[in-house]
């Protein structure tokens, strides 16, 4: 499959880059990129063993790095491709930064922010799910599976 150079599965693809390094740094394999103008301007990816932080999740790390790219605490033009469905808690950073756009991979049944209602994030904040789905639930489940056996 050919991909266009805007295209959402090319970006994400960039985010699963970032699940990878989470992956091979022992952490809950998770990657997000914030993209402003066609352009990546944030990467993150989980850090919450790392940093010891409960907070580190890829989300606001890119949202925090997206941030100081842009001189704003507003993402407004902005879109992010993260390769899980944001918890409550990234849903409630990324209203606060008033990002425009949202794609995510995997959905989250346990943790997800649609568990309590889609109105948690930005109303003019449009949802993509399920973009490359298959890759993003392979790594999780990867990870977990490797997890187990150890």
């Amino acid at each position: 499959m050919t991909l266009s150079v805007y295209s959402p599965e090319r970006y994400m693809n960039e985010a699963l880059k970032q699940a990878k390094i989470a992956y091979e740094e022992g952490e809950i394999p998770v990657g997000a990129i914030v993209v402003a103008n066609n352009r990546i301007i944030s990467r993150a990816h989980n850090q919450v063993e790392l940093l010891n932080d409960p907070t580190a999740h890829a989300e606001i790390l890119a949202i925090t790095a997206a941030a100081e790219a842009l001189g704003n605490k507003y993402l407004e033009g902005c879109t992010m491709y993260v390769t899980l469905e944001p918890c409550t808690m990234c849903a409630g950073a990324l209203n606060w930064a008033q990002i425009d756009a949202v794609y995510y991979g995997a959905s989250d049944a346990k943790r997800g922010y649609s568990l309590i209602g889609k109105k948690i994030m930005h109303p003019k904040t449009k949802i993509n799910s399920g973009i490359m789905a298959d890759e993003c639930v392979a790594i999780l489940q990867e990870f977990f599976r490797n997890l187990r056996e150890e």
